[in-house]
């Protein structure tokens, strides 16, 4: 991942490595698959507090309507080409958090 257009917000950067699922879509999009199921099935199985760090190929738009009804904010980062990163945080757990 290069250089994002600004860096995540403080209390997403301290995390600790253990609280991020880690979710690469970019295989399926490359192989005209959807992954839209499988970040659904992975969302539903995260633990409070806990971050969805979702690498794709391009930035999903959609996704992120999606995810925000359910109650997630994102930020994102686009190195290269093809390659995003958008970590996925439930609003409520980060209440108050700076």
């Amino acid at each position: 991942m290069t250089k994002a257009m600004t860096s995540p917000p403080t209390f997403l950067a301290r995390l600790p490595a253990t609280r991020f699922v880690e979710l690469d879509v970019r295989p399926i999009l490359q192989s005209g698959g959807e992954p839209f199921s499988r970040i659904m099935e992975t969302v539903e199985r995260m633990p409070p507090g806990h971050v969805l760090r979702l690498r794709a190929t391009f930035k999903p738009v959609p996704l992120l309507g999606v995810m925000h009804q359910k109650g997630w904010a994102h930020w994102i980062a686009h190195g290269q080409d093809e390659d995003w990163e958008i970590w996925f945080y439930r609003l409520a757990d980060f209440e108050g958090s700076g």
